[in-house]
């Protein structure tokens, strides 16, 4: 058997993927014929029928499925070189993109950028502030080099470390609930009285709402500061993150209204970052003073 290249593989991956020669060709930008030479070629090496052509689709075969399952394991590890090489001829970036997102304890995250950049005087911070949607937004349109919110962890493209738990609390001002509503408190009581949210300030992604009843009046904000003035006002109510609140839950300038119908949520705050993108050496210096500041955030939270 003659020695199969790496084009081979990523001819009949592209193919398996797309499920035919053509698209398979436009997202490796070469021929149709190229691409079909290129499978006919490892089909003749393996001495194997990868693909089953006699329908509308090409599928794979028993074969062709098994065989594609171990290359992918050999095309991750070309694709993570390919970013190690990257990574090593950059040199320090003259700039970092940096997302906080709508969940982050201000204070304490930016203490910690401003403690490292602080000894980076070559590269400037750009810091962005982005909400629910936003800041997950920003890292895939790939205007940020790391993000500070909630990630979807399930997603292979994205690595992160977790930093801490960020507990939610529906609350109240003294005196915003009229007098008939009873407890426990339900949804249905809640429907009738303004509800302070978050906007998501994601630019083209689908909109996401949390905690929204569904038919209530609501006034959206853009910051937790301003969503914690609104309630403390008697404006409306909401869900604030405990640390903002501490201090006026504690004096009784607002009130919890967690039950069994309203019982809060706790989100994960994380560092996040592209997997499948380089990163040069101020961004990675940068993800490892964020770990060794991980352990100071949770108990300052």
């Amino acid at each position: 058997m003659t020695e199969f290249t790496l084009h081979d593989l990523q001819c009949f991956d592209a193919v398996i993927r797309t499920g035919g020669f053509q698209p398979a060709a436009a997202v490796l930008h070469r021929s149709h014929p190229a691409v079909f030479a290129a499978v006919a070629k490892l089909e003749r090496q393996l001495d194997l029928c990868l693909l089953d052509r006699n329908g509308y689709r090409v599928r794979a075969t028993e074969a062709g499925l098994s065989f594609h399952r171990r290359a992918l394991s050999l095309l991750r590890e070309l694709d993570g070189l390919r970013v190690h090489a990257a990574q090593l001829a950059m040199g320090e970036e003259s700039e970092i993109h940096v997302v906080i997102g709508d969940l982050c304890p201000r204070p304490h995250v930016l203490g910690m950028l401003g403690r490292f950049f602080a000894q980076c005087p070559g590269t400037r911070l750009h810091l962005h502030f982005e909400a629910v949607g936003g800041p997950w937004e920003r890292l895939f349109d790939d205007e940020a080099d790391l993000i500070l919110h909630w990630v979807d962890k399930g997603d292979a493209r994205v690595e992160w470390v977790d930093l801490c738990k960020v507990s939610f609390i529906p609350v109240v001002a003294p005196g915003f609930l009229p007098e008939r509503i009873e407890q426990p408190i339900t949804l249905d009581q809640m429907q009738a009285l303004t509800q302070c949210a978050m906007r998501d300030s994601a630019r083209h992604s689908p909109q996401q709402n949390y905690s929204l009843i569904e038919g209530a009046p609501q006034c959206l904000v853009a910051d937790q500061g301003m969503k914690k003035e609104i309630i403390l006002q008697g404006l409306g109510w909401g869900h604030l993150p405990r640390f903002l609140i501490e201090e006026e839950l504690h004096d009784g300038r607002l009130q919890s209204i967690a039950g069994r119908h309203l019982p809060g949520r706790t989100d994960e705050l994380v560092v996040a970052r592209r997997r499948d993108r380089p990163h040069g050496p101020i961004a990675n210096r940068l993800w490892d003073h964020i770990q060794q500041e991980a352990p100071a955030l949770r108990r300052a939270l």
